[in-house]
């Protein structure tokens, strides 16, 4: 039979192949039906819910996954604000559906580093602008079905400023800084640098001081490590190494009774101890993710160097007889560094410690200056005096510094103690390889040390020269321009010097792994200068070169041989060539963003009325509430230079004084020069540091920061740090004084920067018998490390004028509250702001 069906031999898919259970169009149209009927009435209302979803969108669209209506967001800031300080964004999102990420990211204004840009709430760090400039920040919310929303947020940030009040004077036995900042210690006198070292008791029984921080923190730098391992990461501003000096020490506080003598004679251990606790210390310190800091005990980079760690000689001066001596007969190496107060962090990342007052540890017996005469001549005699080596009046004996050379070796045989006795033996050679008659020209350098190996030998840069070296801060480098080091030899009417590297800068030796080779290519070939200040507000740096400017051996003040003798004894060169004695130069700092250098004078007691010049302009009777008056230049300058062209190889310069020390009580006609007031007075500068160039407070206007270690105000507020926003050379006039001495009168014309007014204000008051001292930042600006040393001083053992630091963490002494037998000690301490933004913005 036919088959009559009609057969189409196409097929348009349209079969059925859709497993899924998914509603139907019919389901729809019932489920909108039977939700909604009660609000429209019909089947025809609800064809429109499933066809055209606008006209009842607000009704659960979403939950069935129809349309998605976005997150309805918000934004807001903390607020305009000033370059360095926290911002914190704020975003809203509300939405009938779960939202799933939101974030924060930049539109516009300079690039800023945001935290929690992945939340609802994130902060950053204002930059440092110019001008108020605009930053625009966008927020976005996605909900769980994809949908986004955006708002924009503008904050408006005005150039930096300094953001917290000053504290007021302080005679408390604790460390002030101001609300919203806190200051805790991180590494004490005595702390142990490896596992194996003892819990320091602090009662005068601690022994190796090799192993131990030193006394009397003093110049510090930071150098960042990598997150892990032992290699350089200069950004790192959560774990690094500190780099300290340790000056001097306070013995009483050393020993369980004070020092001892026994007929005449210094105990071996004693002395060893006082010796170890000079030098410098490499600790690794590290930040918590809660913020706080600590030292790393058992760290593998960290290090003591002390008076008696070999040493390299390096330079001009390197294999001279003026360096010749029973342990090293050529004159290229030594041991050890003394006495080292400020410092330079070189711009390829290895640390500079500088030698000041090393002579005075020197003994000299009876009659040595004419023992020296004959074996040496008589320029030998007149060298070391006016490097303060003179024997005592009459030519009788010089003991040196804490008796040492009295105590017998710790190993017969040994000359770790005898170095420290520079008598000529008559009996030894003429040049010096017999005995230490030469050990002192050994001292008085810049020594570099790199951090990062604990293994390098310190190099003793002997081209920049021999003095009371206080520090060495590079100034600006700048790539294919030679770079210059800021000196000052802290004494009383000494001077002020630069090197000139003769090797052009390249940038890609900041980064170079071979450092201290790096420091030979710069620092042993140049020209070392002194500075000259003239009325009119110009200056001059003079080249101290063998044959030039007068520097020959027909010289009638002192006859140089050739250029070593130059550098070695660069202080007569200073003297030879006419340079400006200045009120005790001591550091020296330069300004990130306008290359000027400015050098703190502390003070000049033997400044008279009759000898004051335009860069030394003060002679004045300071009176002091206790009884007592100081005399000459009391209180101190800063005086600032701005080199020709801004170039670091200029030679010529402009100067003012930037600010006048003074009580705010005094003349401020001819004394209170500056016109400080409560917030800002001071006395003794004599720390000396611009914030890095790494964060907002070392840019636009950078933050230079003050500290002072004094005697003549000390009646009224303990030694304090300022934190100051300074304008440039030549930015306020001249003016004329009149010194009133204490039998005579003068008058002197000088140059005076603006008065600092609110740019400058006391950020820190340390305890009772302090110095503040030595400070540098992490790279971020937001930790702060300063040197407390010496804090009571003045006490004894048995009964101490200061118990800081506190024994228990957070514990403050009440003013005055001097426990007996609690006994202080130098310590670092690392400065936060509490909302973490940068320190003093």
């Amino acid at each position: 039979m036919a088959n009559n069906d009609l057969i189409i031999d196409y097929d348009d898919g349209d079969i059925e192949t859709n497993p899924s259970t998914g509603p139907s169009l019919h389901d729809l149209v019932d489920q909108r039906y039977s939700r909604r009927q009660a609000l429209s009435g019909g089947a025809s209302t609800a064809a429109v819910a499933v066809f055209g979803g606008s006209l009842l969108a607000a009704c659960d669209d979403k939950v069935q996954g129809i349309d998605n209506t976005p997150p309805v967001v918000g934004g807001t800031s903390s607020g305009a604000t000033t370059g360095g300080r926290v911002v914190t964004l704020t975003g809203t999102a509300t939405d009938d559906n779960a939202i799933v990420t939101q974030a924060f990211t930049q539109v516009s204004g300079p690039a800023v580093a945001l935290s929690n840009a992945n939340t609802g709430t994130a902060t950053f760090i204002a930059p440092a602008v110019s001008t108020s400039t605009n930053l625009v920040f966008r927020y976005a919310a996605t909900d769980v079905k994809g949908a986004t929303s955006t708002t924009d947020i503008t904050v408006a940030v005005a150039p930096p400023t300094l953001g917290f009040t000053a504290v007021g004077r302080s005679l408390a036995d604790t460390v002030v800084v101001p609300t919203g900042y806190t200051a805790s210690v991180i590494y004490k006198l005595g702390d142990p640098l490896t596992a194996a070292t003892p819990a320091f008791a602090n009662d005068g029984t601690d022994t190796g001081y090799s192993n131990r921080a030193g006394d009397h923190h003093d110049g510090m730098s930071y150098f960042g490590l990598a997150a892990s391992g032992n290699t350089r990461d200069a950004n790192n501003s959560t774990r690094g190494l500190l780099v300290m000096n340790h000056e001097n020490i306070t013995r009483t506080y050393l020993h369980p009774n004070g020092p001892t003598t026994v007929n005449g004679v210094r105990p071996t251990a004693e002395v060893v101890k006082e010796i170890e606790c000079h030098g410098v210390s490499v600790v690794e310190v590290t930040r918590a993710s809660t913020g706080g800091w600590s030292y790393v005990q058992s760290s593998a980079l960290n290090r003591r160097i002390t008076p008696l760690t070999p040493t390299t000689i390096s330079g001009p001066v390197r294999g001279n007889a003026l360096l010749f001596t029973a342990y090293s007969p050529d004159g290229t190496s030594g041991r050890g560094t003394i006495n080292n107060c400020a410092n330079g962090h070189m711009p390829w990342g290895t640390y500079m410690t500088c030698e000041e007052n090393w002579a005075g540890y020197y003994r000299r017996d009876a009659g040595d200056n004419a023992r020296r005469s004959a074996a040496l001549g008589a320029k030998s005699v007149q060298a070391f005096a006016r490097y303060g080596l003179n024997t005592s009046s009459g030519d009788t004996l010089r003991a040196g510094n804490h008796s040492w050379t009295t105590a017998a070796e710790v190993t017969a045989g040994q000359t770790l103690i005898r170095k420290f006795n520079a008598t000529v033996d008559p009996t030894q050679t003429a040049n010096g390889t017999g005995d230490f008659r030469n050990e002192p020209n050994q001292y008085g350098w810049c020594v570099e040390i790199d951090p990062y190996d604990p293994t390098s030998t310190p190099r003793k840069r002997t081209a920049l020269g021999r003095m009371n070296h206080e520090g060495c801060c590079p100034g600006r480098v700048i790539a294919g321009v030679k770079p210059a080091f800021y000196m000052g030899d802290d004494a009383q009417n000494e001077y002020i010097f630069k090197f000139v590297s003769n090797t052009a800068w390249a940038a890609a030796d900041a980064t170079q792994s071979n450092r201290l080779a790096i420091g030979d290519k710069y620092l042993d070939n140049g020209t070392l200068y002194v500075a000259k200040f003239n009325a009119d507000g110009s200056g001059e740096w003079i080249a101290l070169v063998f044959g030039q400017n007068g520097l020959t051996p027909a010289n009638t003040l002192y006859s140089f041989a050739d250029q070593a003798d130059v550098l070695t004894h660069c202080r007569l060169a200073g003297d030879a060539v006419g340079a400006t004695r200045m009120d005790r130069p001591e550091w020296t700092a330069v300004n990130p963003a306008t290359g000027e250098m400015y050098c703190t004078l502390t003070n000049n007691s033997s400044r008279t009325p009759a000898n004051v010049d335009a860069a030394n302009p003060r002679s004045y009777i300071d009176p002091q509430t206790n009884g007592f008056r100081s005399t000459g230049n009391a209180n101190g300058h800063i005086v600032r230079l701005r080199e020709a062209g801004d170039t670091t190889e200029a030679t010529r310069f402009t100067w003012d004084v930037y600010a006048f020390g003074s009580g705010a009580d005094l003349d401020p006609t001819n004394i209170n020069l500056s016109g400080l007031d409560a917030t800002n007075d001071f006395s003794s500068p004599d720390g000396l540091w611009f914030s890095a160039p790494t964060n907002a407070a070392g840019q636009v206007t950078p933050v230079l920061w003050i500290q002072t270690d004094d005697g003549a105000y000390t009646d009224v507020t303990n030694c304090m740090m300022l934190a100051a926003m300074p304008g440039t050379v030549g930015d306020g006039g001249t003016r004329t004084i009149t010194n009133t001495g204490v039998s005579a009168t003068s008058t002197a014309t000088t140059r005076i920067g603006k008065a600092p007014g609110t740019t400058m204000r006391r950020f820190l008051v340390g305890p009772v018998d302090c110095e503040i001292t030595g400070i540098e930042s992490t790279p971020d600006g937001r930790s702060l490390f300063v040197n407390i040393q010496h804090p009571g001083e003045g006490g004894r053992f048995d009964a101490p004028t200061s118990n800081w630091p506190p024994v228990a963490a957070g514990t403050t002494p009440a003013n005055g509250a001097v426990t007996k037998g609690v006994r202080p000690r130098s310590a670092t301490v690392v400065i936060t702001k509490d909302d973490g933004g940068v320190v003093a913005l």
